[in-house]
């Protein structure tokens, strides 16, 4: 049975259909007014309606799983927008900070909204939760839902191409498989730049997913840079050919993520990737007699790389227009990383996949 199966039939997570429909705390015309509070900066009446929300302890005590996730989601935005005009929530509704922690502590995950509360579990159609209503955050919202399907199935991907070795031919086909996974992150980021202007993204939307303080630490906003890429980069190439800033990163980015991928991550961090497999059974043969399965692994591998490497390449375009210096209102991305890394990683990618691809045309 693949991890994927398992995770499904026994993880609330993966219900996303439940966890859009639910509304435990009642919030769909809050919701649904947010957008006008945003659009007037009204942030006593967004204070008043996130403390409306809260529930009772002994209402929280009878939530479900599913049911923690949509109330971290309502307040979740309610968090963003009055932080986005200038007012720390937790100063303004400082009774929100039990219910948090406790949603928190009841999912595993962030006492605040991550990018699966604001995309993957966010209903779609009348009872969208949004910012500002604008298309062109719907059209944000399903960049990321478009590749939630995927992430989850490279789950199970990266979980077998970890224990295989580049001589068997499992290898090669968990890597077609796993590249046709990770094309759906370049439809994504195509899909982005086709329907959502960076200025848009830099100036309006930007602003609403500022970190929050909370017990003393900061909490980031729902950002798309805490889609977890490096399950997939972990298992390629990241678990051993890393450097200092993308594990600063990663760091910093991995507890926004779902429980099962923190214990991937756990798992596998440090272990042989696939790159330093490759790399290491390749060094024991001819560079023009590699063996077929050795070299379907190879060229599997590099196909993978490129996928990854085209994202990258395009990801860094429309990050430029959005924090150049006529456009950004922020030095950092919203996931608190500087451009220069999203070059520092597609250089690495770049790179990983010159290697992989030059093993089968005899150069070392």
């Amino acid at each position: 049975m693949s991890v994927l199966h398992v995770l499904q039939g026994q993880e609330p997570y993966y219900r996303i259909e439940e966890i859009r429909g639910a509304d435990p705390l009642g919030a769909d015309e809050a919701c649904e007014k947010l957008r006008v509070m945003n659009a007037d900066g009204d942030v006593s009446g967004m204070v008043t309606a996130l403390r409306e929300l809260l529930p009772a302890t002994d209402v929280l005590d009878d939530f479900s799983t599913v049911e923690n996730l949509a109330a971290m989601r309502d307040l979740g935005i309610f968090l963003g927008s009055v932080k986005r005009h200038g007012t720390e929530p937790l100063d303004a509704v400082p009774e929100a900070l039990p219910v948090l922690r406790a949603l928190g502590r009841r999912t595993g995950m962030v006492p605040r909204d991550t990018v699966h509360h604001y995309t993957a579990w966010n209903p779609v159609g009348a009872r969208q939760r949004m910012y500002t209503g604008d298309p062109m955050e719907a059209c944000l919202q399903d960049a990321v839902r478009m590749v939630f399907p995927s992430l989850c199935a490279s789950l199970d991907a990266c979980s077998e191409l970890a224990t295989l070795e580049p001589h068997d031919s499992r290898f090669s086909s968990c890597l077609d498989r796993l590249a046709g996974l990770v094309q759906a992150m370049v439809d994504s980021i195509d899909f982005t730049i086709a329907n959502v202007s960076p200025v848009f993204f830099a100036r309006v939307l930007r602003p609403y997913f500022e970190e929050i303080t909370l017990d003393g630490r900061e909490y980031l906003g729902p950002a798309a840079a805490q889609v977890p890429l490096w399950l997939v980069d972990l298992t390629l190439w990241q678990s051993d050919r890393s450097t200092g800033r993308y594990e600063s990163f990663l760091t910093e980015s991995v507890p926004y993520s779902l429980p099962a991928w923190r214990t991937f991550h756990a798992r596998y961090q440090g272990s042989p990737s696939a790159v330093g497999k490759l790399s290491f059974a390749i060094s024991w043969e001819e560079a023009d007699r590699l063996p077929p399965t050795l070299r379907a692994s190879a060229v599997a591998l590099a196909r993978v790389l490129r996928i990854l490497k085209t994202f990258r390449a395009r990801h860094i375009r429309i990050a430029r227009e959005a924090y150049s210096d006529e456009v950004r209102l922020y030095d950092y991305g919203s996931g608190g990383a500087p451009v220069e890394l999203l070059r520092s990683v597609l250089d690495l990618t770049r790179e990983n996949e010159t290697l992989v691809r030059r093993s089968t045309e005899g150069e070392r």
